[in-house]
């Protein structure tokens, strides 16, 4: 049965299945945090921004952030033990996480082989409120418990980093 279920619909039956409680809250797309600024009016939560990142080894990081944290891609691979980070190509990204840009969420990790990438998230959001991202679309955001994402991912079988990312 799970074949035939798009990612979403296997997104949305895993966390009834974890007993997580959610809201989906629809909207019109928004590809960056400047666009959603209306959107963040309207929806009580901690609202984040995505980055799909890739060192100079090949190895591949989801960083998860508050949505008006300043990240200085410079100075975030010391705290993350790896390389040089820039920023992932767009078939990478479908590749590995299954989502296109600007559809980028940590709930795209469903879609990611574990250890294909890592997923990181700044500390601020892994707490018990909620936290405002994307159901694997940008038409969406989908609330949830910040510890939930984490919760989620490590039983889609990845280890998520919490990582302390002050404004870089």
């Amino acid at each position: 049965m799970t074949g035939s279920m798009s990612a979403e619909e296997r997104l949305y039956a895993d966390l009834k299945a974890a007993g997580i409680d959610y809201a989906v809250h629809e909207h019109p797309a928004v590809f960056t945090v400047e666009e959603s600024r209306t959107i963040k009016t309207e929806i009580d939560c901690l609202h984040t921004k995505n980055l799909f990142l890739k060192d100079e080894g090949g190895a591949f990081f989801l960083l998860t952030v508050p949505a008006e944290a300043r990240i200085d891609l410079k100075r975030v691979h010391p705290l993350l033990g790896c390389r040089r980070l820039s920023f992932g190509k767009p078939d990478a990204m479908e590749r590995l996480i299954g989502v296109t840009p600007g559809s980028v969420t940590p709930l795209a990790m469903i879609n990611a082989e574990p250890g294909a990438i890592i997923l990181v998230l700044d500390n601020e959001l892994a707490v018990d409120q909620p936290v405002g991202v994307h159901p694997l679309r940008n038409t969406a955001t989908l609330t949830l418990a910040g510890n939930d994402i984490l919760a989620m991912a490590k039983g889609w079988g990845h280890e998520p980093r919490i990582v302390d990312l002050p404004n870089l």
